[in-house]
């Protein structure tokens, strides 16, 4: 009989030797069923919310698919998945394989253990989140951090009355500290966080990971809150329970999802203040302006009256493409326009168009206006104006932008 063993620790807080100890017990079952270790399936430090993220496991459903052993020997159910979906699951492919399944706490396998054992498993992630997610809140209304290091401040190394370490203490990190003012003052300044970026990084000034200064860094998202600019702490406020941490079904991976304001925690640590009041709300009145929008939306014009105007026969945006051959050209947004009855007499030596239809040319001739009004039933192009040329009411109507 060829057996295969399966173990697994999910914390990295817990020990390697953790994997030996469960590899010893279940070849010890193997030799009393007097079977032959073919081979042992190992994750270090990997949850067991979901299957897809261990490799070795993953493995282990591919080789029993092809037949390399008959039975699965682990310490417990648990070790093999918490989640009910991937018990069942497994279960499911180990049977179709013909493979059998035992553990050394609940015995051989079957549906009876995958219904309770899965449901239990489940029970105890979700408790297990909630006891956790109790203890960080704690551990805030004390106004300790329940998080990790945010750049501008180190952490207190501290034992308490009874020799264990206090977990959450944190300190301003002067360095650090004079970082974060240069790039709060450089903001409220008009700065972007592109410049500022470039210049922290022409500087040789670290960022927060040891690499590169960018602007998202600096920038952050408006709806999580995160980023320099948006850190609370820096004013000295702990914030927590903004968002929320999923794990996605397909992929295994955790995704977060903003909580609405009203679950937020927040309590004052007013040890932690970097910057002031004054600099702060200049900064937040500037990130006000963009209001979350993205780049392309934000984006400055280059010229004057860009997106200010539009032609009054095909109400459509014009806009400036180049400064010699083709300054003005109607850009369709949506459909070609069809222009119909419209009377249009050429005057090259007058130099300009005229139409009965709402379009209009300048009232002064020039050489300069020769052909300056194309119209065509895509719609129309319009050369430069000369100086000094007056136009007639109509010509262009506001779009109110």
């Amino acid at each position: 009989m060829k057996i295969a063993i399966y173990a697994r620790y999910s914390s990295e807080n817990q020990h390697e030797r953790s994997i030996d100890d469960q590899v010893r017990l279940c070849r010890e079952r193997a030799c009393a069923l007097g079977g032959n270790v073919v081979d042992i399936y190992a994750d270090y430090a990997v949850s067991g919310a979901h299957l897809k993220t261990r490799p070795e496991a993953m493995r282990l459903l591919k080789e029993a698919q092809e037949g390399r052993f008959d039975v699965v020997i682990s310490e417990a159910l648990d070790r093999l998945s918490r989640d009910q979906e991937d018990v069942a699951g497994l279960y499911k492919r180990l049977r179709f394989a013909n493979v059998r399944l035992i553990t050394l706490s609940e015995g051989e396998v079957d549906e009876l253990h995958v219904g309770l054992k899965g449901t239990m498993n489940a029970l105890f992630l979700r408790d297990l989140a909630a006891k956790i997610k109790r203890g960080q809140s704690g551990r805030i209304a004390s106004g300790l951090s329940a998080g990790g290091l945010s750049y501008g401040y180190r952490v207190v190394k501290k034992l308490d009355d009874r020799g264990e370490p206090m977990r959450g203490l944190r300190e301003i990190d002067e360095v650090q500290a004079d970082v974060v003012q240069r790039i709060f003052r450089e903001y409220a300044s008009g700065r972007s966080a592109r410049t500022i970026a470039a210049g922290l990084n022409r500087d040789g000034i670290p960022s927060p990971f040891c690499r590169h200064w960018a602007a998202s860094t600096i920038n952050g998202n408006l709806k999580r809150h995160s980023g320099l600019l948006y850190n609370e702490a820096f004013v000295g406020f702990l914030v927590f329970n903004r968002v929320a941490m999923i794990k996605n079904p397909e992929t295994g991976k955790r995704v977060s999802r903003p909580n609405p304001h009203e679950k937020w925690q927040v309590v004052e640590a007013a040890h932690l203040r970097i910057v002031s009041d004054e600099i702060w709300d200049a900064v937040q009145a500037r990130k006000r302006i963009y209001g979350g929008k993205r780049t392309h939306e934000r984006r400055r014009p280059r010229h004057m009256f860009s997106g200010s105007f539009a032609a009054a026969l095909v109400a459509a945006p014009i806009r400036l493409r180049t400064v010699t051959s083709l300054p003005v050209r109607r850009i369709a947004r949506k459909a070609p326009a069809t222009i119909t009855e419209r009377s249009v007499s050429r005057n090259w030596n007058a130099g300009c168009w005229t139409a009965s239809n709402g379009i209009f040319c300048p009232q002064t001739p020039s050489p300069s206006f020769c052909g300056n009004i194309r119209l065509s039933k895509s719609g129309f192009d319009q050369k430069p104006a000369a100086s000094g040329a007056t136009w007639k009411s109509g010509c262009l109507r506001s779009t109110g932008k």
